[in-house]
């Protein structure tokens, strides 16, 4: 907890800093700010929390801002707003958001405040009028908190003067109005209900139909074009049950302006799942959900049949095949369900590909699901016929690699052969890895010397940890120090290489300080500069390797500091006083 209060406090330094430096406040202030800010932190760290701490810290961050704005109007003082208003602003969003989150009713205790809330907005708004986010979050205090419709109404006209094509403002300007005629809707009952005088309670039919959102709908799709911006509006209007009109308009204008995307056609084809459908009445409870659950499912593909055709687009076929596999890895009770669903899945991955449509990244999933049902012969084909089609992709040739080797097929070799001609690092991985369980050692060597030619040199790197790994566990200490030995002139290197090595070294039961020495020594010539760890490495070594020679250290003391820089040093020289003291 004391770790986590100290980082709360780290934090707020900057904005102290700027208070103190502009002469807003003396040090003697800031002092006094920390040690509160940190008395107060300390309570809403506790493991038993009270609702009087929230609001005793959110009422000092308020009195906080109240105090700046007088002295900054007082010197006459404008600058640096950013780095100190705005801070204090987020922390007390954040206090708010963990306390309503534990007690819904916090707010009511902070009922006397909240016209301090709105100037906090105020404040916070006239500094970053650029942040869509902001104007929404005021927005929402506004309806929320304060129940000012007009208020909220105000500020999102306000913001969309600033942001005029901000999708987010006009969803929530959307989603505030239909909310707003909602809780209309709901008063009036009440009253009706309660057949009490609505003298005084004047109900407008526009806003109580909702009205007033469909006019911000209209004026958002003037600025704002896309299926998925419709939809999201559409979404949200569902959410309310008298916005039928309305949902009917915005799916007619969805239609009728979006029909070359394929977000359209997905929804429309998707929607028939809410549909009703009349099962037979001969069948039993289960029979009949389940031959429902097929009528819908065969509407909506006809659905996507006709999209594929007015649209066939790689993108349209995504989205035919999503929704299939979807419906595929739904559980059913239903075998018949069940065999449905597989056939029309992998019928129309089929059809996908035959079009040449088909997503490179769907290939992988239809091979996949081939295997899993045991189609072990269509799943080779397939991923043949994926590698033929995107012969550039690393991905395809992995899977069909994967298909290959896990079939125990005679074609893995001659297909790595055709596959690492894009020089990938992850094929000849795999073809290594592949190769030290099928081939012999001999063989396996011969590709390992053979990779490091024709990768490119950064690849090289990854392949010679590999390959000094591979002989250590296959030939021993001899083979794989024989195998560092024809590598160490061979740039570029990894230290892991070189790291590699000196475990070997250091797990024999003759380790040879010599040559321990000239591991460190060959990785210094390439890493000295850049890793202060090796340095330290090397002299723990001297000083506890029984061959070691402690007279060394300050020689290698000596050139670490004079390769080393920056940060480096200090970080170097730090590490080396704990080591002589015993303290590292």
């Amino acid at each position: 907890m004391a770790e986590r209060i100290e980082q709360r406090i780290e934090a707020r330094l900057p904005e102290l800093e700027q208070l103190e430096r502009v002469g807003l406040f003396t040090r003697k202030e800031i002092r006094a700010v920390i040690k509160k800010a940190s008395a107060l932190e300390y309570k809403i760290q506790r493991r038993a929390l009270h609702k009087e701490d929230f609001i005793n810290y959110i009422q000092y961050e308020i009195n906080l801002l109240e105090l700046i704005k007088k002295r900054r109007s007082r010197i006459g003082y404008s600058f640096k707003k950013d780095e100190i208003e705005y801070s204090i602003v987020q922390r007390i969003h954040g206090l708010f958001k963990r306390a309503t989150e534990k007690w819904k009713v916090i707010l009511l205790s902070l009922q006397n405040k909240k016209n301090q809330l709105s100037k906090v907005f105020s404040a916070m708004l006239a500094i970053h009028p650029n942040k869509p986010a902001l104007w929404i979050m005021a927005a929402k205090w506004e309806m929320e908190e304060r129940f000012s419709s007009e208020s909220a109404r105000h500020l999102f006209l306000r913001a969309l003067r600033f942001h005029p094509e901000s999708t987010k403002l006009y969803q929530e300007y959307f989603r505030m109005e239909l909310m707003h005629a909602e809780k209309q809707r709901k008063e009036k009952k009440e009253f009706e209900q309660a057949k009490m005088d609505l003298v005084g309670h004047f109900y407008s039919e526009e806003v109580l139909n909702g009205e007033m959102a469909r006019i911000i709908y209209r004026n958002a799709i003037e600025k704002i074009k896309g299926a998925e911006f419709y939809l999201s509006l559409l979404s949200i209007a569902k959410l309310f049950d008298f916005t039928q009109d309305l949902q009917k308009e915005i799916l007619e204008n969805l239609q009728a302006e979006n029909a070359d995307d394929p977000l359209t056609w997905d929804y429309m084809a998707r929607r028939e799942l809410e549909m009703g459908s009349l099962p037979s009445p001969e069948c039993t409870s289960k029979q009949m959900k389940a031959s429902e659950v097929a009528q819908k499912e065969e509407r909506c593909c006809a659905v996507f049949d006709e999209a594929v055709t007015a649209l066939p687009t790689e993108a349209m076929w995504k989205c035919y095949v999503t929704f299939c596999l979807e419906r595929l890895n739904r559980k059913t009770n239903s075998e018949e369900l069940r065999r449905k669903r597989l056939e029309r899945t992998l019928c129309v991955f089929s059809r996908a590909h035959e079009s040449t449509l088909l997503p490179e990244t769907l290939y992988k999933q239809w091979v996949h699901l081939l295997l899993e049902v045991g189609l072990t012969e269509k799943a080779t084909e397939v991923a043949a016929a994926a590698t033929k089609r995107f012969s550039q992709s690393v991905e395809m040739w992995h899977t069909r690699l994967q298909v290959l080797i896990k079939l125990n097929s005679s074609d893995v070799a001659q297909c790595f052969e055709e596959a690492v001609r894009q020089g990938c690092l992850p094929l000849w991985t795999l073809w290594v890895e592949w190769s030290e369980g099928a081939n012999s050692k001999e063989d396996t060597q011969a590709l390992y010397q053979r990779s490091l030619f024709v990768i490119n040199p950064a690849d090289s790197v990854t392949m010679k940890e590999k390959y000094l790994d591979w002989a250590y566990r296959h030939g021993g200490y001899k083979k794989a120090k024989k195998v560092f030995t024809s590598l160490h002139e061979s740039r570029p290197f990894s230290l892991e290489f070189f790291r590699k090595m000196i475990e070997i070294e250091k797990e024999q039961e003759s380790c040879k300080m010599l040559n321990l020495r000239e591991y460190y020594e060959r990785a210094l010539r390439e890493f000295g500069s850049t890793d202060s760890d090796l340095w330290l490495d090397y002299i723990k070594e001297e000083l506890s390797h029984p061959q070691g020679k402690p007279v060394n250290c300050g020689n290698i003391h000596w050139r670490a500091l004079k390769m080393l820089e920056g940060e480096l040093v200090e970080k170097f020289v730090s590490k080396y006083t704990l080591l002589q003291t015993g303290h590292l």
